[in-house]
């Protein structure tokens, strides 16, 4: 795609100071910025490498004033950074606005769906299912019976998404996600051999949700497993049966969460997370990365260590771990001396 300074400019509400008629077709970093691609300064530290830049246009903040001459057109809005993101947003959105059923694919006659539907090779759509508008739904991927799915929604390529699951508006589910798949639920007998509990519960998304490659979010065994708006989950992430994760809460990759744990709005959980089943975790609550959570947590806390410890007390701790065979020794030094 090709776009000129004055388009871009329109699409940012900014003004071109140089050649609006040039044109670019690729993005680059400052610093390695080429003929025909645009990039923008939003850091001061990198603001030398706009008078070296190669870069066809650069989106730069409106007080920005240069010093030396400049090859490269400039494009001035009033925050460089959030400019830059919104036209990656439309760069997406126009890159990836397909339309239309591609062949072969399997929908079946009972499912419904609305305007500007994107269905990609070899997918499959089952029976009763309701799919919204401007869907857009990636080759391989596997859609289940009964599901409904909201509009503006987009299944990448190989994503399965099992019966009964309810996915609202706007949600983004990466490659190789796997949603309502049993909960792990199995029961003991006298002999220690494990028998299936039947998982007859659902997934829930609500809108705007992301989930993450490789994600995996399991049915409830009754009810249902939900994530509430704004929800995003990194890669490679294990949600249980009957987990509950509040508003805007995000999580970072390699965590898991046991079975009917639930997590409030707005926290944020680092990479490589344990936490066990049947727990409360509150509001606004941060996780440190590689830390494991065994009990329930009130709203606010910060939490580090396996098993968890408050953040500031599990730095004062660590103090004194990484000394313990110094003060062994002094122990020792001093059992001896009496």
């Amino acid at each position: 795609m090709i776009f000129t300074a004055s388009q871009i400019a329109g699409i940012l509400d900014g003004d071109v100071e140089g050649n609006p008629e040039i044109a670019v077709h690729k993005l680059s970093k400052i610093e390695e910025g080429e003929e025909g691609s645009l990039t923008f300064l939003a850091n001061p530290k990198y603001t030398s490498y706009i008078y070296t830049t190669k870069a066809s246009v650069t989106i730069v903040n409106r007080d920005f004033v240069p010093e030396h001459n400049l090859t490269t057109t400039l494009i001035k809005v009033d925050d460089a950074y959030t400019s830059f993101s919104k036209l990656l947003e439309y760069y997406n959105k126009v890159k990836n606005n397909k339309v239309g059923i591609e062949s072969p694919v399997f929908l079946s006659e009972t499912a419904t769906y609305g305007e500007d539907l994107y269905l990609g090779a070899f997918a499959y759509v089952g029976s009763n299912v309701k799919i919204g508008n401007n869907v857009k739904i990636y080759p391989n991927a596997y859609i289940g019976d009964n599901v409904e799915i909201g509009d503006n929604v987009v299944i990448f390529a190989g994503a399965k998404v099992y019966s009964e699951t309810i996915i609202g508006n706007n949600c983004v589910l990466h490659s190789g996600v796997v949603v309502g798949a049993d909960g792990f639920g199995f029961s003991p007998n006298e002999n220690n051999e494990y028998s299936k509990v039947p998982q007859t519960g659902n997934v829930i998304l609500e809108d705007d949700v992301e989930v993450g490659a490789g994600t995996t979010i399991d049915r409830a065994t009754l009810g249902s497993t939900i994530l509430r708006k704004g929800v995003k989950l990194d890669n490679q992430i294990q949600i249980a049966h009957n987990v509950e994760i509040g508003e805007h809460t995000v999580i970072a990759a390699q965590t898991g969460v046991a079975g009917s744990t639930k997590i409030g709005k707005y926290c944020m959980i680092g990479g490589q997370v344990g936490i066990v089943g049947h727990i409360t975790i509150g509001d606004y609550v941060k996780v440190q990365a590689q830390t494991g959570i065994g009990r329930n947590v009130s709203d606010n806390e910060t939490l580090q260590g396996s098993p968890a410890l408050n953040y500031g007390d599990f730095n004062k701790s660590y103090v004194h771990f990484k000394n313990l065979p110094k003060i062994i020794n002094r122990i020792e030094d001093i059992e001896k001396k009496n």
